[in-house]
């Protein structure tokens, strides 16, 4: 089988032969691979920007962790999950040895590694994983679609820690898909007005205007301070949650705070970002940081995927077959695609 691979620590991808995986072993399962998104995560491991420099140890790896299958083979000891099963998967497995996982506690787990990062993932026809990462879709949710899972559930960590409440007003920096899904899971936590702002994101907020949201920003027009004019005239906004990695929107972005407000970062930022902590402690304003989602909240999103099939469905904006994945990079790179997603099927 063909596989995109990452193989030295430098910049760059290869598309290369591979062998399919063996037999599933005890409590895993094999995967044939419908739908790989292509996401920030993969875009820094083609570039090698410093903050993956940690995946050095596991090179090479075939990349690609957001993605949905079928499953082909069983291994022993798996009881929950039958032959032709359409899952998603959740990608950062367990050691399941260490003090924390013998305590129940996974999501402790200090010595996690995950799929496509760490051990091979789906940017290739089939994969191995562990059963209990393996998510059943409701019938009605499309491979496609189901892809979307580890992206929408950052989405939902990143709303969750904000503590969106009924009535609060959202701002969202980064019209991508992890702000697409944070905008999305912010109207259903009933916030009474979310903003969601780019820089030279058209195509992205156009998505987000099909989704039904009327209030998008672009500051490549505007500029930040001017485009956010309109909406600080009717008061600061009580949670702001940045998608972007820039480092420049850090400080308005706290500017746009109400006092007590929270500002959650979501974007992996290469580098240190300064930030002025007198201006922070005055106003009693809370910096947090959202990465991954509880395994247990899972399932409240899978449930969100059913309920909301078709406005997803909307932030597939390019599909590519497997060996054109880098011009999908391309797309993504490019902010020309809200999510690329590699069928790994297509001409198989």
């Amino acid at each position: 089988m063909q596989a995109l691979r990452k193989t030295r620590p430098e910049h760059g991808l290869e598309l290369l032969d591979l062998p399919s995986p063996a037999s599933p072993g005890a409590g895993d399962v094999l995967i044939r691979v419908h739908a790989t998104g292509v996401c920030g995560t993969d875009l820094h491991i083609d570039e090698w920007t410093p903050s993956y420099h940690f995946m050095k140890a596991a090179l090479p790896v075939t990349i690609g962790h957001e993605f949905s299958g079928v499953v082909e083979a069983i291994g022993a000891g798996v009881e929950d999950l039958k032959l032709g099963q359409l899952v998603a998967v959740r990608p950062s497995t367990v050691c399941g040895r260490c003090a924390s996982c013998q305590a129940g506690d996974f999501d402790g787990c200090v010595t996690r590694r995950g799929i496509g990062v760490a051990r091979d993932g789906a940017f290739a026809p089939w994969v191995v994983a562990p059963a209990r990462n393996c998510l059943r879709m409701p019938e009605g949710v499309s491979p496609e679609v189901a892809s979307l899972a580890e992206p929408l559930t950052v989405s939902h960590e990143a709303v969750r820690v904000g503590g969106v409440r009924p009535g609060d007003r959202v701002l969202v920096l980064g019209p991508g898909n992890i702000g697409q899904g944070i905008a999305l899971f912010a109207r259903d936590a009933g916030a009474s007005q979310v903003v969601v702002a780019g820089h030279g994101d058209a195509p992205r907020l156009a998505v987000l205007r099909a989704m039904g949201f009327e209030h998008v920003v672009d500051f490549a027009e505007s500029g930040m301070q001017a485009g956010l004019a309109p909406y600080l005239a009717d008061g600061p906004f009580d949670v702001v949650i940045e998608a972007t990695g820039a480092a420049g929107v850090i400080a308005p972005a706290l500017q746009a705070l109400k006092p007590r407000g929270v500002l959650v970062i979501t974007g992996i930022h290469a580098a240190p970002v300064p930030i002025d902590l007198a201006a922070l402690v005055r106003r009693h304003q809370e910096i947090r940081g959202s990465y991954r989602a509880p395994e247990a909240n899972w399932q409240q999103v899978v449930d969100f995927m059913e309920r909301n099939h078709d406005t997803l469905a909307l932030m597939i904006t390019h599909r590519v077959p497997l060996a054109q994945a880098l011009e999908g990079f391309a797309l993504a790179r490019n902010k020309v695609a809200t999510k690329v997603v590699v069928l790994p099927q297509a001409g198989a």
